[in-house]
């Protein structure tokens, strides 16, 4: 099976994804055709660049005799483009209330400015598209019909975002910045050259969203944009610290349409890989995107289901023995998928113990400050590992006592462990006042019983 790992550890945007598809093999002309194709009066600039010293594929887009530019360049030039001069600032606020009006006026036509990429709030008056004239466009474009889906499918998902958000049925949201021609060029060529690369599945890396805040057309808003939370739903997501938007909306709704799973670094024998570039430069982060292409490896492995864990350590000296047992108790009960610890050597020859909680990603925060809160450590490290997981299931058997769970784990359909329910079996025993290892004993008979009657 050929697949093709998408890695977003500098976030991802429409540009930076269609740059990506040229490094890795991608044929400029698809993408021109494509834009030709469109009828929307654009040209594609397609160039060489570094990034950090990584060299990059980067895709501007051209229309009306401009070149899209980042949101927040946008916005200064839009900015400094209104802002009255000196001489007009009395003229200019004589007429404020005109003004206020014609402002409040576009407010109210449900444009997505406070969450869409990059290409920015036109002027006032400029024509918002709405979903059904952009549907029209990509329907008449000389395109596959399969590509067609996908693009729609992409603006669809910006707009049940956009709905979602603004409280409004998706068919009145007018897109005033993902209509513009640069982003139906990013989004129906992101569509095209997906197909192009002909593969069988995309796989994508967790994604580096940034942080700070930028500026929308409702205002400043915090990263990753309302619109880009939306769309990256059940995704894993982080920060690496950088006050940038890394993952634009446009390029969530692409990650969010093409991508099949998210994964580290799948097994696969690499025949082409390649960086898209984004526009600007950020120290110590290539601002790129990187696409692998391949053949996935055929290991003799079984299919488990892999996610992303967060494991926090933190190493104790001083802690009651007491207390230690007490915060293994509350880190599970408040959500840890396991908690352990382990006897160490630690400096000035003290023994101590190192405690080790694994955890979701988004319950490392919650269990971090448990971790300070009830012990004496002074610092928790924290990093994300992948995990595999066989299939598992419960079933429940009947002892002499009462119903016990089996938690039976299964690789590509066959059962290779079984377990009685520790809980269960201690309960029974307690209440009949019968050996521990007896119940479990009992309930283990009792599951191979059932088994083989079933087979």
């Amino acid at each position: 099976m050929r697949i093709a790992y998408l890695e977003c550890f500098s976030g991802i945007s429409g540009d930076m994804f269609l740059g990506a598809l040229v490094d890795a093999g991608v044929p400029p002309k698809v993408l021109e055709d494509t834009v030709a194709a469109l009828g929307v009066g654009a040209r594609l600039e397609i160039s060489r660049v570094l990034r950090s010293g990584i060299s990059a594929t980067k895709v501007d887009v051209w229309a009306a005799g401009e070149k899209d530019l980042p949101r927040e360049e946008f916005w200064a030039k839009e900015s400094a483009a209104r802002a009255p001069a000196p001489a007009e600032a009395q003229h200019e606020h004589g007429h404020h209330h005109h003004g206020h009006e014609h402002e409040h006026h576009h407010d109210h036509e449900h444009s997505s400015g406070a969450d869409i990429s990059r290409a920015g709030v036109p002027a006032p008056h400029d024509h918002a598209r709405g979903l059904a004239e952009i549907r029209e466009i990509i329907r008449r474009a000389a395109i596959s019909g399969t590509a067609k889906k996908t693009a729609i499918t992409i603006f669809e998902s910006l707009g049940a975002a956009e709905a979602k958000i603004h409280q409004v049925p998706v068919e009145q949201i007018h897109f005033h910045e993902v209509g513009a021609v640069d982003a139906i060029v990013d989004i129906v060529c992101a569509a095209v050259g997906a197909e192009a690369l002909a593969v069988d599945e995309i796989v994508c890396s967790p994604l580096n969203v940034g942080g700070g805040t930028v500026q929308c057309a409702h205002g400043t808003f915090p990263v990753p944009a309302p619109a880009t939370v939306e769309l990256l739903k059940d995704a894993p997501v982080y920060s690496s610290g950088v006050q940038a938007e890394l993952v634009t909306p446009t390029g969530a709704a692409i990650v969010r349409t093409l991508v099949r799973r998210f994964a580290a670094f799948p097994a696969m024998k690499i025949e082409q890989s390649g960086f898209g570039a984004g526009s600007r430069e950020f120290p110590g982060l290539p601002n790129v995107v990187r696409l692998t292409v391949g053949e996935a490896a055929s290991l003799p492995v079984a299919s488990t289901a892999q996610e992303m864990v967060a494991v926090l350590e933190a190493n104790l000296d001083d802690l009651n023995p007491q207390v230690f047992g007490y915060v293994m108790d509350r880190l599970l009960e408040e959500g840890a998928l396991d908690a352990f610890g382990m006897p160490v050597q630690m400096k000035k020859n003290r023994p101590g113990t190192l405690l080790t909680v694994l955890c979701k990603p988004e319950d490392a925060g919650k269990l971090t400050q448990l971790i300070f809160t009830e012990t004496t450590t002074l610092g928790v490290r924290q990093r994300e590992e992948v995990r595999q997981c066989l299939a598992r299931r419960w079933e429940s058997v009947h002892t002499p006592w009462g119903d016990v769970r089996i938690k039976i784990a299964s690789m590509n359909g066959t059962v290779t462990n079984y377990a009685p329910e520790y809980e269960d079996c201690r309960r029974i025993a307690a209440e009949h006042h019968v050996p521990l290892k007896t119940v479990m004993q009992e309930a283990a008979r009792a599951y191979l019983g059932d088994s083989s009657e079933r087979h």
